[in-house]
């Protein structure tokens, strides 16, 4: 089987997790196509890949390579497979070339052993039911394998339907085609993105949050489902708003419901409704959530708390659009913009039955990562004075803070995030007796900080037995200069190890292409681990 066949669907859901992030929170198109390439190499026995993009003239562009430079690619270096293209754009399916070395289009690859067979695999990229462009890549069958074609078809046509999305994003931003994708996003500060009045609740003036808000502000407009992600109280409901708000959806209602505040009958006749006498109590006909949302958008959060059951009846809706109230026999349609929110592990909950990947795939089109507090720090002064400023015109009082108060909430780690900055600011301006906060009227300096048992920082270096922790004059060495000293074999193994076996990492930590990691791995024969 292959990489994601009988056994592995967690390996494929984990790829599928990780790109899906690369694609909503990379700065350029370009960067993020790269990015989801080095994560191909790690999750397949690959050495060539590349995402190709049909322009309004028909000229192919080839925006991300494995193994190439960004500066190659633009000078048109690298050149689309001919026969893929030609297939792929003629048929809009899928193409497979079983033995590329009989095609005398191709070069021979330098890094291939002499027990194996390149084949190459090319998906459309789609918009609606267009071709613009395709997915290919060439993969190792070695001798010793049993790799199943229609597994490796499905995954890539997968990743492609999520780069296709991308690129509808992208494109509904730039006239002039794929080609000039890549600077709709422009890195750094000189090009920071629009605020819209839309987000004037949600505090967020770091980069982290400005890339939230500028992927909100690409979704909006569109008909697209939203599936929010972040720990507890990050703002998912807020982000929720702000999507409604700019969409052209935002003069009809928008529902909200938390679906782990509910039992599975209850949730089921709130999101549904229910005919008079339906259960005992229901003395009365009732709309549910998705009537009242008809036209409109409904936020569903803390979905990944639903049950199987539950999740098949909204899959249903969904899918179809029409749905029966509780007790009752008419279909009733409705035009709703679904949002969804979790601060679950879906792609494991998916792997261990516990959440349908029909429904997983259904609202997982954009997803959207909200960063914790402790990842974007600039936010934490301007939150806390925000949170002050409410809490004194709720109790007509006008306490400040001092500079080294600030300081201290600044370098705090709030495993509760911006909900537990909130509750930290009104106790200590509840408990202050003067008109400053001073930094020992915060509870973390009195070690009364309740909580402070959640929270326990990562470690700079994995202990590991071949690459312990080691200091020099007091100064943490690096996972790299700690390596430097041990053989090839042990310091690939260490890299590894380090990484997670996620060869696109161990190549960023060893200055190497995730191609190179995979031919040093065959060389000294080293089993990637799979967890």
């Amino acid at each position: 089987m292959g990489a994601y066949g009988c056994g592995k669907e967690t390996l494929s859901l984990a790829s599928i997790y990780e790109i899906s992030k690369l694609l909503t929170s990379s700065q350029t198109l370009e960067t993020a196509l790269r990015d989801v390439i080095n994560v191909l190499s790690s999750y397949l026995e690959m050495r060539r890949a590349m995402v190709v993009l049909k322009g309004a003239d028909g000229k192919m562009t080839v925006l991300a390579a494995a193994g190439a430079t960004l500066e190659a690619l633009r000078r048109g270096e690298v050149r689309p497979p001919a026969k893929v293209a030609n297939g792929i754009f003629s048929t809009g399916m899928p193409v497979v070339i079983s033995t590329v070395a009989d095609d005398p289009e191709f070069d021979e690859m330098p890094d291939v052993l002499d027990d194996e067979v390149v084949a190459e695999i090319g998906v459309p990229i789609k918009n609606a039911t267009v071709t613009v462009g395709f997915l290919a890549i060439d993969r190792i069958w070695s001798s010793d394998r049993q790799v199943r074609i229609d597994n490796d078809v499905r995954f890539l046509t997968m990743v492609a339907n999520l780069i296709g999305q991308t690129v509808r994003l992208y494109a509904s931003n730039v006239q002039d085609g794929p080609a000039a994708m890549p600077t709709v996003v422009a890195a750094g500060p000189e090009k920071t993105p629009r605020r819209s009045a839309s987000f004037e609740s949600i505090i967020g003036n770091s980069r982290r949050m400005q890339e939230v808000f500028a992927q909100i502000e690409q979704v909006a407009p569109t008909r697209s489902p939203v599936l929010l992600r972040g720990e507890s109280g990050t703002g998912k409901e807020l982000c929720a708003s702000a999507v409604h708000a700019l969409s052209p959806r935002h003069d009809k209602p928008f529902v909200k419901l938390n679906c782990a505040a509910l039992p599975e009958t209850l949730l089921e006749s709130e999101l549904f409704g229910h005919e008079k006498g339906a259960f005992t109590g229901a003395t009365a006909e009732r709309k549910g959530r998705f009537e009242l949302a008809s036209g409109g958008t409904l936020f569903l959060d803390e979905i990944g708390e639903t049950s199987p059951a539950f999740q098949a009846k909204l899959l249903r809706v969904l899918q179809e659009g029409e749905f029966e109230r509780l007790g009752g026999n008419k279909t009733i349609k409705v035009d709703v913009r679904l949002i969804t929110a979790t601060n679950r592990d879906l792609e494991k909950a998916v792997a261990e039955g516990d959440f349908r990947a029909d429904l997983y795939y259904r609202i997982n089109v954009v997803p959207v990562f909200l960063p914790p507090l402790r990842e974007r720090k600039d936010d934490i002064i301007p939150l806390a004075k925000w949170f002050l400023g409410g809490f004194n015109k709720e109790n007509g009082r006008s306490l400040a803070f001092s500079h080294e108060a600030l300081e201290i909430l600044r370098g705090c780690a709030f495993p509760g995030n911006v909900r537990e900055l909130e509750n930290c600011v009104y106790r200590v301006a509840t408990m202050c007796r003067g008109s400053v906060i001073q930094d020992v009227d915060l509870a973390c300096q009195r070690r009364l900080c309740p909580s402070s048992s959640l929270w326990t920082p990562k470690k700079e270096i994995v202990d590991s037995p071949r690459l312990p922790p080691r200091t020099d004059g007091g100064a943490m060495i690096t996972d790299a200069e700690a390596m430097d000293g041990l053989p090839r074999r042990d310091r690939l193994i260490g890299a590894m190890e380090k990484a997670g076996w996620v060869q696109a990492k161990a190549a960023r930590l060893l200055d190497m292409t995730p191609r190179q990691i995979g031919y040093a791995l065959r060389k000294y024969n080293i089993d990637v681990k799979r967890f």
